[in-house]
């Protein structure tokens, strides 16, 4: 049975515990006692993404009641494509390509971890009494992770959700997709920066009067649900790109880029790993200066990496000890600030007719950059491609002169009614939404 320890050091807890309280005790987060570690070639025998999900977190789920649903859970999770497209080579000949996380029913990369964690939880709540207080999932948002959340959770038995997004700072449809959901999901527009959303998370969960009286449940990537299903579809694109190809991951709270950095860990035939931000640095300034600084968040077209104190960088420098110098050895990290994300909008627009998010440009450009320096590692790319570019529409059509169609599952909740309450960034506003 596989045991789960805070980054802080409290613990063991059991995989249910884990998945339903998001955090540990002590504030830290959870991980687990140890990877699995699969022999070279044994996760390419996988003929399903949701396969390779099952094989690779099935040593998480030995000794938990959920192990015997683990298979459909990973087919409800990885039930949409994650194909690969081309990009046009690098300027040294290298191979490019684009991992599309963004076929599922928010179009973001989000969808797959939200799902497989809510089909956890529901499992979990359903072998409780019928007379169990309900769980409450309170989340903040940059952007994507409240619509994908919302949208896995929307209709769950037992199970509330509250999402926290910052008013003013995502794109109109991402605001729209938040409160387009009934019954069990309330969205609130917080007068402040995705840090304040994440404060009032991080102060509810520290609440001991309002966890008496609320039981509450996180779905960032704080929660170890979502980061270990996002680790096979890394794993899955290895398996198609080839043995050794580096990825690139866009990253804001460092839940993706720690999940590639899992994968590879656990098997995966992941080369190197370099994560890419907006202009908020405190990842690369990190890796840097060898000294963690988290800071306000600065607003960007890249709204969804709008991070400046990434709660899953604890999870990194536990994963190495806090040894910084072990860590540069395993990752590499660029910033890439708003003009250059235009810039590679337009280009990769006119080279190939690539139509790109803010997110995945910022991935695109900090690869294409990297590759056009004689140091650069040989080999092939994949560089997930974290949302639809139909979500950011305002950004992207001015700069490549047309229309972005958005694809079915987005019309479709574009069609919907939408609405959200708005509170100032105080706890105090903040509790009476969660029951």
């Amino acid at each position: 049975m596989t045991a789960f320890y805070s980054t802080r050091g409290s613990g063991p807890a059991g995989l249910e515990a884990v998945l339903q309280t998001g955090t540990a005790p002590d504030g830290g987060l959870f991980v687990p006692e140890r990877l699995a570690a699969f022999e070279r070639g044994a996760l390419a025998e996988s003929g399903t993404p949701a396969e390779l999900a099952q094989r690779m977190l099935a040593p998480y789920f030995e000794g938990s009641f959920l192990a015997a649903a683990l298979p459909e859970i990973c087919a409800d999770a990885f039930a949409y494509p994650l194909p690969l497209a081309d990009l046009s080579p690098a300027s040294n000949g290298a191979r490019l390509q684009l991992l599309e996380l963004f076929h599922g029913p928010t179009a973001a990369f989000k969808d797959y971890g939200a799902r497989f964690l809510s089909a956890c939880l529901e499992r979990i709540l359903a072998e409780e009494p019928a007379s169990s207080q309900p769980l409450t999932i309170l989340v903040a948002t940059s952007g994507d992770t409240g619509a994908a959340v919302a949208s896995a959770f929307s209709g769950r038995d037992k199970i509330r959700v509250v999402v926290l997004f910052p008013k003013g700072r995502i794109s109109p449809r991402q605001e729209h997709h938040l409160g387009c959901w009934d019954g069990n999901v309330q969205a609130l527009a917080v007068h402040g920066a995705f840090d304040d959303c994440q404060r009032l998370v991080k102060q509810a969960f520290a609440d001991s009067r309002l966890r008496k009286r609320v039981r509450l449940g996180s779905a960032n990537s704080i929660n170890l649900g979502r980061l270990l299903p996002q680790s096979a579809y890394h794993a899955w694109a290895a398996i198609k790109a080839g043995e050794g190809s580096h990825f690139v991951v866009p990253t804001g709270n460092m839940g993706n880029g720690v999940a590639c950095l899992w994968a590879r860990e656990m098997g995966a035939g992941i080369g190197r790993i370099l994560l890419t931000t907006n202009a908020n640095r405190t990842i690369g300034d990190y890796l840097s200066s060898g000294e963690y600084r988290g800071r306000e968040s600065i607003g960007t077209l890249a709204n969804a990496m709008d991070v400046g104190d990434p709660s899953n960088m604890e999870r990194l420098r536990h994963h190495f000890d806090g040894d910084v110098e072990r860590i540069r050895a395993a990752v590499s990290a660029a910033s890439v600030d708003d003009e250059r994300i235009r810039r590679r909008i337009r280009r990769e627009h006119e080279d190939s007719g690539a139509v790109l998010c803010p997110h995945t440009a910022a991935g695109v450009d900090a690869c294409r950059d990297w590759l056009a320096d004689a140091g650069a590692p040989d080999g092939d790319w994949v560089i997930a491609a974290t949302a639809h570019p139909a979500k950011f529409e305002t950004v992207v059509e001015p700069l490549i002169g047309t229309t972005v169609a958005p694809p079915p599952q987005l019309e479709e909740l574009l069609s919907r009614r939408s609405s959200h309450e708005e509170i100032p960034a105080e706890l105090a506003a903040l509790t009476p939404f969660l029951g």
